[in-house]
């Protein structure tokens, strides 16, 4: 992916410039020198930059999953939220549920995987994204928290530990956070990949505050 370039009299101009132009401030560009010139006697010295910012990854999703819709000729709007440096919210709206979604979510897991992989591959470095589509990830944590609060309520009550389903990160991780105030209970993912499951385990001695 080819990325603007600005160029300058010094680093800090060009960067000036890239700042001016995507409206953020320079702390937040990534950039990387590209050519940088020498004039005779030292005049006329010159620097040039790509660079880019966090606009330019939710663009790209936004613009990634909006190319999907077109190729599969489906009709769809997307919205692209920053939640923190490097964690971007896709919300989709669509009429092709089920197509979007697959059984259990899983071809929602799968195209997940695939506009978060092409990201990264874009912009060189590991971004982090979830895609809900019309609600249903909203949906989802509601009930798997439910049945983990279930769960625990029947661990701590025999004292036995206890291990839920497999279910992805974002899931695993919304349970987690349920639970992490729940006396006499913690949490804690095993396994690998697909498999990997959150086991809800009696502690005696955790007590919130």
């Amino acid at each position: 992916m080819e990325f603007a370039k600005f160029t300058g009299k010094t680093l800090e101009e060009a960067l000036n410039l890239a700042s001016d132009s995507k409206e953020v401030p320079v702390e937040e560009l990534v950039y990387t020198i590209t050519e940088e010139k020498a004039g005779l006697f030292g005049l006329k010295k010159s620097v040039e930059i790509e660079a880019y910012c966090w606009k330019d990854i939710s663009d790209f999703i936004a613009d990634y999953v909006q190319q999907y819709f077109d190729n599969a000729d489906l009709d769809g709007e997307t919205e692209v939220s920053r939640e923190d440096d490097n964690f971007y919210r896709v919300m989709v709206n669509t009429n092709a549920n089920a197509l979007l979604i697959g059984k259990g979510g899983r071809t929602l897991q799968s195209f997940n995987r695939l506009v978060q992989a092409a990201a990264s591959a874009a912009f060189k470095k590991r971004v982090r994204l979830l895609i809900d589509v019309n609600g249903y990830k909203e949906d989802r944590y509601e009930k798997v928290c439910r049945m983990a609060m279930r769960v625990a309520r029947d661990v701590r009550r025999t004292h036995v530990d206890a291990v839920l389903p497999p279910m992805p990160a974002d899931e695993r991780k919304a349970v987690h956070n349920a639970l992490s105030d729940m006396d006499y209970i913690s949490t804690k993912s095993k396994g690998e990949g697909a498999g990997r499951q959150l086991q809800i385990l009696y502690t005696p001695g955790k007590v919130s505050d």
